[in-house]
This record gives C-alpha cells, structure tokens and sequence, in this order.
C-alpha cells in the first residue's frame, strides 16, 4: 500500500468528522448576562407584548421597525430587520421565529439579540431587545462567529489578495448606504470572480439608525477578526449587535440572483491594511513528506461524498421509522386506508403548478388539486424549511384522522414518500378567516347574520374537539388563518400540527416548548408554558373579538388611548359601558344590538386571566344560543395593560365599580415606531 493510500486511510475518519461539522451553518441567539428582570414583572409582560407583535409590525414596514413601550424601570425598547426586498410573509416568518427563540432561550434576561440566518431558511433577519436605547449606538460586544473548517484549494496567494480587496469595497458600499432607503438601508451584497469559474460571495448589513462610521468600524472589525483567525478559509460569518457579515464561494439566500460578478481592481499599495496575512502551512504527514493538491483533491472529494451518502441513508432510515410508527399505531390509524401516492397527488396538482397554488406559510405551500375520482382537495405540502418536521406531520395525521365534524377540516389523505411530506385535505373554496375579515373590501361579505354564525360554529368544532371526540385534544393553536370556510361560510378548524392529545382524567399539561401564535396565547400558557382546555378558550375569546371588530389582533395599535392590543382596546370600552363601539363599521345598523353585546360580553369572559373563571366550550355554545341565561360579570383580561386612563375611568365610573376583580399591575404609556 502506498503512503499517499496509508495516510487517507488513517486520517479519514478525522477528516470526515472535521467537514460533517464544517457544512452546517449554526445560527443561535445571544442572551445577555449582566441583567435580570422577574418572570411576572412589568418588564417580562411589555416584551411578551412586543415580541408578540414584532413580525406584523415589521413585515408590514418594508422589512423594518423599533420601538420602545412603557416606562420607568419596566420600559422596554425593541427592533426588527429584514434584508431589503425580501418578501413580507418569509419576513414575518423569520422574525416570528427568532422572536419564539428568543422568548425560549432567553427566560429573563433584559438585553438579547438574534441575527436568525440558518442554512434551512431562506432570508435573513434580526431581533433585538433592550432594556436601555440601543437605535443610534455602536455595540460591538458581544461578537458571534462561525467559520467553515475548508481551506481553500487553489493559488491561495491570489485569493487572499482577492478576497481582501473586495472586502474593503464591501464595507465601503454598506457603511456608505443611504440608512433611510429601502434599497441600500446598511446593506450591500455582491459577488467578485476568482480564477477559474468559482466567486466570492458575500453580504454585510449594519442596523439602521447606526451612523455610517459607526457601521464602517462595526464591519472593519467583523472582517479584520475573520483575518486574524481564519483567513484562506472558504466561507464564514461574524455578527455583532448592530451588524452582520458573511461570504461564501457559493450563492446563498436570495441576495445575488440578480448579481454579475465583475473584476476587483488593480491593487494598490492603501490597500494593505485589510490584506490578510498567509498562515503557516500545515503540519505534514508522519513520513515527513507534504501532501499534494491531487491528493488532498481526492480526500476531500471521496469525503464529500461519503458524507452525502451517509445522510441520505440516516435521513431514509429516520423517515422509514417514523413512517413505521405511523403505520403500528392501529389503536389511532389504518394508514393503509390514508395512503396517497405521490404519484397521484403530482397528477391531481399539475405536478404542483403555480397555477394551483392557494397559499403559503412557514411550513410550505397548499395546492389546489383534483383526485382521479373527481374530489377537489387541497393538498398541504410540507417544505425542508418548515417548523413542522416529521413528528408535527405525524401528529397532525394522528390527530385528524379519527376526527369527524362538519365544523372541522376533514384528512383525505398523506403521503411520505423520498423528502416529501404531504397532506390532503378536504377543499374549502372561501379561504381562511383572516384572509376575509384583513381587507376592508373582502370584509363586506361577512355580515353580522353570517358572522354569528361563524363563531358559533367555531365553538362547536372546539367542543368536539375537547369532549365530544374520542380523543380529549388540545390545539394549542386557535386564531383567524386556522378557520376556513366553505362554500356556504361553514367554519372548520383546521391545522392541528401543533395539538396535543390529553388522558381521561388529564386537566392540563406543561412544556418548556411554547407552541402557537402570541397574542392569541393565554397568560399561562405563554409565560409558564401550561395550557389547558381553558387556554383554547383564551384563545377563542380572542378570535370572537376580531370576528366582532374586524380588526386582527396582531396589527392592532391603538395609540391614541394607548391601547396596545385588542383585548385591552374591548375591555375598555366595555367598562365605559360603549362596548358597541367595538363593532365593525362596515355593518352600519344591519345588526342585533343585543346579540353583539351578548357575543362581547362572552369574549369578555373567555379571556379572563385567571382560567378558573374562563368558562368551559359547553358553557359558551349555552350561552350563544340562549339569551335567557343571566352572564357573570368578566373579571379583567389577561393581558390587559393599564394606563392613566383607566386609573380615571376607576375614579368615576360607576359601572366599572361593579367588577370585584383586581386589574393586573402592569403600564404600557407609549408603543412609538422610531
């Protein structure tokens, strides 16, 4: 056996090991350390708010927002960044998971930051919050890094010196960028060519409201760190508070498709400062003798694709299980019985068309298809990138598949074949719920009659859910966009990626994984991580209130009477006794006046704090259907931010004296978009 052979051979396992951790890009959240707040303080309450709230504020502003809301020791100040252009919904995805993140991983402290940019994703975004103004300041500590283990082959020479000087252009056109433009806000991304048909790639962002100095040094140092550690590798990234950089020798994100490399220009001796300086060569083989670039050629490439192989087969092996424990679960599914094709589903969708296309979210995109026998269905395909992986598919199919209600989506079918993940649902032509009751012009065809109706039959579908099934089911995730509606505005709950399945004696649960959409999540269960029955009701509570305004509570933003969110804007109204304030312009006096005070008031009562005094599912249908029975007086709600105002409404008026329920401690003055 020859050296070159023996030397492979002894130093693969190492090396496979060395470019299996090379080849993910890592992406984590930075807790601060030097300050903590209370789990039930006023700070912990104002950033749950703004968190909650921070991905509809910033997809909806061209990809960029802060803010800073309350006051006094509680006060807390937040920002959101997207890279320019990049679409609104895969904006408001990124920041909603950073922001899930962040609220996970960092329990209580006072200053964390994110800059969200994993290889499963397809943007790049950023999440900070403080309890001090951060807008206009330079912070370079603490720094986050990650660096692939390649070095680079070829005339390492020629693309250091390369590298360098596109580097230097890169910090000069991001610093220089306009912060108040949309298309260079501290942002720039580019492409220079190397010998051969190979380029680097690179991107660098800086926050806005950052001096174009302050961005210059922030990068400087991001580049000149990489230098001092790192340099003739192929790829990395560095990140700071206030700006981030990364380069690779391949396209990543969507930043360069619109991108020509051109030429770097001729060197000059002021350019030095940033030219990296060549590392010592690597040690050499036992026998003393250098390796050659064929031989390495070899080792990396024979490496490369063992490691592919390998995980093809880990990842074959992982769905097969998986699929295995869907087919052996007899007690909750026949899968033979469920069982599509992909085949079959490519021919009912035109081989996913876009054409068929019907709507898309963080877990992929649905399709509009037609089954050999003629079945409308919509086909729910899930994507690489999705937050629901293989156990939130199984549990949906778990989940749905014994369940059977006019008031929820009914499963036709799945498919696990290869990489795809796929469900088909019944077809429901009118959309979801949020889809109608978000455009002012869509909002008409919901009159009070139909509308009515629709909380009704959402009630009846929760019901089921929790005790009229032979399942005991939680969803966990109640709100506007998982209510569709069919031809005749039937309402069906649908989405049940995220439901848990209780015991019969079973009243509730615990995670540390908070699951669902914030603003419809109960206090519980958002800041302790129990829910329960009652925690749908929260939910639910929520979602009648926006059926009844037509205002969606993510977007909601009252500052004129500070009113924060939906269910503080509806308690004080109720309080001032003009709850019919609350109602949607759009009806005129086409409208039962009781019937809407009714609905208000039972919202009011299923989004109370505590969930003692949440009513049950079988309560609230009792009382929607009969105006007979006498309502409770509700208790304040949670989330519920108190101000000066209600201080003056408590002061003189009679009619919220009569509630014998504390108002929870908490002031929220001001929510000011800088």
């Amino acid at each position: 056996m020859s050296k070159a052979k023996m030397y492979t051979k002894k130093f693969l396992p190492t090396l496979c090991l060395f470019l299996a951790s090379s080849f993910v890009l890592v992406s984590s959240q930075i807790c601060g350390e030097s300050l903590f707040y209370r789990p039930n303080s006023t700070y912990a309450i104002n950033r749950l708010l703004v968190l909650s709230t921070l991905a509809s504020n910033v997809s909806s502003r061209e990809g960029y927002y802060n803010a800073s809301v309350g006051e006094g020791p509680g006060r807390i100040y937040t920002l959101g960044l997207c890279l320019p252009g990049t679409d609104p919904k895969v904006c408001s995805d990124c920041i909603q998971l950073a922001s899930v993140s962040l609220s996970e991983n960092c329990p209580n402290q006072t200053n964390s930051w994110y800059w969200r940019s994993e290889d499963d994703t397809n943007t790049i975004c950023f999440v900070r919050y403080s309890n001090r103004s951060f807008f206009n300041q330079i912070d370079l500590r603490p720094r986050e890094e990650y660096i692939y283990g390649f070095d680079f082959v070829g005339d390492v020479a020629e693309y250091k010196r390369t590298w360098g000087g596109f580097m230097e252009r890169m910090i000069s056109a991001a610093s220089s960028s306009s912060p108040g433009a949309l298309a260079g806000r501290h942002y720039a991304a580019n492409t220079t060519p190397l010998p051969g048909s190979r380029a680097i790639y690179a991107l660098m962002q800086c926050i806005p409201g950052i001096s174009s100095a302050d961005c210059n040094a922030c990068l400087l140092e991001n580049v000149r760190y990489y230098q001092s550690c790192c340099s003739g590798k192929q790829g990395g990234s560095v990140r700071r508070p206030v700006c981030f950089f990364r380069f690779d020798l391949y396209r990543f994100r969507n930043a360069f498709h619109n991108l020509t490399s051109s030429p770097p220009p001729q060197r000059s001796q002021d350019r030095q400062e940033l030219q990296p300086t060549t590392p010592p060569p690597p040690p050499p083989p036992p026998d003393g003798k250098t390796i050659s670039t064929g031989v390495r050629m070899a080792l990396i490439v024979s490496t490369v694709v063992f490691m592919v192989l390998l995980a093809l087969g880990l990842f074959v092996f992982k769905r097969r299980q998986s699929f295995n424990t869907l087919k052996n679960d007899n007690d909750i599914i026949s899968s033979e019985s469920l069982q599509i094709d992909v085949k079959t589903i490519e021919a009912a969708t035109d081989q996913f068309s876009e054409t068929n296309k019907i709507g898309q979210g963080g877990f992929g995109v649905v399709y509009k298809g037609i089954l050999p026998d003629g079945t409308k269905v919509a086909v729910k395909r899930l994507s690489k990138n999705s937050g629901q992986g293989t156990e939130e598919f199984k549990n949906e199919v778990v989940v749905v598949a014994k369940l059977e209600h006019r008031n929820l989506v009914k499963l036709l079918g799945f498919c696990v074949e290869g990489d795809e993940q796929i469900l088909v649902y019944e077809f429901v032509p009118n959309k979801s719920l949020d889809y109608l009751l978000s455009d002012t012009i869509k909002r008409q065809r919901l009159d009070w009659t139909t509308r009515f109706s629709i909380i009704g039959g959402i009630a009846r579908g929760i019901l089921y859910l929790h005790q009229d099934s032979r399942l005991t089911i939680i969803h966990r995730d109640i709100k506007a966009s998982n209510i569709l509606l069919d031809d005749d505005m039937n309402p069906k709950v649908a989405d049940f990626g995220m439901a848990r399945i209780f015991g019969m004696e079973q009243t509730q649960a615990n995670t540390r994984k908070i699951a669902g959409t914030f603003g419809y999540m109960s206090p519980e269960y958002a800041m302790h991580g129990r829910f329960s029955m009652k925690s749908d009701v929260y939910s639910f509570g929520v979602l009648v209130l926006e059926i009844i305004s037509g205002k969606m509570n993510s977007s909601f933003n009252e500052t004129d009477d500070s009113a924060v969110n939906l269910v503080t804007h509806a308690w004080r109204l109720w309080r001032k006794g003009s709850a019919l304030e609350l109602l949607d312009q759009t009806f005129g006096q086409q409208y039962q006046t009781e019937e809407v005070r009714r609905c208000i008031h039972i919202a009011l009562l299923c989004v109370q704090k505590d969930p003692r005094d949440r009513p049950m599912m079988s309560k609230v249908i009792l009382l929607l259907s009969s105006s007979k029975i006498t309502l409770q007086l509700p208790c304040a709600p949670g989330f519920y931010f108190q101000s000066s105002l209600d201080q003056d409404l408590e002061a003189d008026d009679s009619f919220g004296k009569q509630i014998p329920c504390s108002v929870i401690d908490a002031s929220i003055t001001e929510l000011d978009p800088r």
